[in-house]
């Protein structure tokens, strides 16, 4: 345990953390190990403790892992900075700096340190490694060149819980106290220094609604609270479809601002804190950049309003646009995540169509959520072996969408697939009728390139090229085949696929002990920011582009970060807590 000053800790005020998800735990973590007080308070009840991460997939970004290693992938710090960079394209003098540095950071963190770093914790991953954002086909542009999404035994729930646990241990002690319902609505500042001492709020009424349900916003009283220091970690604007319209980059992403989506997170996540903070005197960047997934679902059994589910695709399926044309070449499945959404936005339209096949269904759809992969955040390895690599329908989730949900049709013929389609599309505001022949056209082309082990085709061989990484040939991905045969590959499905709001990737500044900085490029005494809401680091790390597995790795990062910081700042020595802090 990381030694503490002499002096520090006498008569000491709480650090005020503001949220209670995963970089505010990851934060408080690191604050109890030296037994400073912390008080986290969350709008939301205990039921929400862990935010966003609780739903995830659990999946992280880590470099010449262990697990990489085993599976034969020659990953390297090197390889991972290119890969990074390339795919962050920083491009603005001032407003990239510190993200910059936040990446190269990270990247050395996910190297040198992650791995242990949670499995220390008692984190365990799925021996084989994802491959996420397998890129736009260039070597030097976006895009992961090896796996390195690392699934977390357990998914979100195992990641929230392994820091949860020791700081509810740290409660029942006192050094750490919860207080939900309570809603900062203003960070109080030292009037002769500045310094960020406080926040004010409301508290709302009691309401015991399960996770991720729409709470009340009822306030019964208001309250006042001094600390030694205030640090946010209250998440981004995902919940706020009017914050994600405002934010929308039209010059980058245009040529108009998409008018409907489905929504990837708690309503919760409303952006409150961003401008509250910037209201203070933090500076906020890179508010245009977001992450948006171009293949949400409505989910049939929605927890917040405007649920939506995002799959995660293998290569397989044929993509189209609402105008029944093909995507351009490496606007394939599960490979360029903004590319695609800015193609999709040039069409005017705010869906697209997969057509696909039971037996792509059943391998290639994976479905992001800890509720939506039972086997896997219920660690049962039966589970797993039965409804990923033997059954011939998939998970029990994914059958239960092809069978309920609202985006799917499933027909025996294209002709009738075409039919349903229409029916869909009847329904949609603005929604373009597609042309059967048209249509068939695109699948007979398609379905030629299978005839041969090679092709011409760049999608063809993109498939044929990943079943090379033989846990993706085992269970992850079709094997080759033609979508007309129906004989091997069971009955056609067609997926309308929706928008879906996720992550913020640009918020408040910080440097990279997670101190919030001013608009003239001072510190901000007192006040620390961390997760989503700073970018996930830096006020965008990312830059314009993940490569996926980095927003829960971003908030163990930056939340660990502002923890030593923090402690740092209050005369704790914390040359031992840490390589990276030596690094930093």
């Amino acid at each position: 345990m990381p030694k503490r000053h002499p002096s520090a800790g006498k008569a000491q005020k709480p650090v005020i953390i503001v949220g209670a998800g995963l970089a505010g735990l990851v934060a408080a973590f690191e604050l109890s190990r030296l037994r400073i007080p912390v008080l986290l308070l969350d709008q939301e009840n205990a039921n929400n403790v862990g935010g966003q991460a609780f739903w995830s997939l659990g999946g992280i970004f880590c470099v010449d892992s262990s697990y990489q290693r085993r599976m034969g992938i020659k990953d390297s710090r090197e390889l991972a900075m290119k890969d990074w960079f390339n795919s962050a394209q920083f491009d603005r003098e001032k407003e990239d700096y510190w993200p910059r540095k936040w990446a190269e950071a990270f990247v050395n963190f996910a190297t040198d340190e992650m791995e242990d770093y949670v499995k220390a914790r008692g984190l365990g991953f799925l021996v084989n490694v994802g491959w996420a954002e397998r890129g736009d086909g260039r070597a030097d542009g976006h895009g992961n060149s090896v796996p390195r999404f690392h699934l977390t035994w357990g998914t979100g729930p195992e990641v929230v819980r392994v820091f949860a646990e020791p700081v509810k241990k740290a409660a029942k002690k006192g050094t750490i106290e919860f207080r939900h319902r309570h809603r900062v609505d203003e960070i109080i500042l030292d009037e002769l220094t500045g310094r960020a001492v406080g926040v004010k709020g409301s508290i709302l009424e009691e309401d015991n609604s399960p996770r991720g349900v729409k709470s009340s916003r009822t306030v019964v009283d208001q309250f006042e609270i001094h600390g030694a220091a205030v640090l946010v970690t209250s998440g981004g604007i995902g919940g706020n479809v009017d914050k994600v319209k405002a934010a929308w980059p039209v010059d980058r992403l245009g040529p108009k601002v998409p008018q409907n989506f489905v929504i990837g997170v708690p309503h919760h996540v409303d952006g409150r804190m961003i401008d509250i903070t910037e209201s203070a005197g933090a500076n906020i960047i890179n508010r245009d950049r977001m992450w948006h997934y171009t293949e949400g679902l409505a989910n049939w059994n929605p927890i917040w309003p405007g649920h939506g589910i995002r799959v995660l695709p293998a290569p397989s399926s044929l993509w189209l646009d609402a105008n029944g044309k093909r995507l351009p070449n490496h606007l394939f499945p599960g490979c360029d995540t903004l590319g695609t959404l800015k193609y999709i936005c040039s069409t005017g339209h705010d869906y697209t169509w997969f057509i696909t096949d039971q037996a792509i269904v059943a391998r290639e759809f994976a479905l992001s959520g800890s509720e939506q992969n039972p086997d896997v955040t219920g660690k049962s390895v039966w589970g797993v072996l039965t409804q990923r690599v033997l059954s011939k329908k998939g998970t029990v989730p994914v059958q239960n969408f092809v069978k309920h949900g609202v985006d799917f049709v499933v027909k025996d013929n294209l002709e009738d697939l075409v039919e349903g389609m229409n029916q869909l599309v009847a329904k949609i505001p603005g929604g373009v009728p597609l042309d059967y022949q048209k249509i068939k056209d695109v699948v007979e082309t398609r379905d030629s390139q299978f005839d041969n082990p090679f092709s011409k085709d760049a999608q063809t061989m993109l498939i044929n090229s990943a079943r090379t990484y033989w846990p993706d040939k085992r269970s992850r991905i079709a094997p080759p085949h033609k979508l007309l045969d129906k004989k091997k590959s069971g009955p056609l499905i067609a997926v309308r696929m929706n928008l879906l709001t996720r992550k913020t990737l640009g918020g408040i500044e910080t440097n990279l002990k997670s101190q919030v900085m001013k608009a003239d490029g001072s510190v901000f005494k007192g006040l620390y920011a961390a997760g989503e809401v700073a970018g996930f680091g830096g006020g965008g790390v990312h830059g314009y582009n993940s490569l996926e597995g980095t927003f829960l790795g971003g908030c163990i990062f930056s939340g660990r970060a502002a923890g030593l910081g923090i402690a740092e700042e209050l005369g704790y020595d914390i040359s031992k807590a840490s390589n990276v802090r030596a690094r930093l």
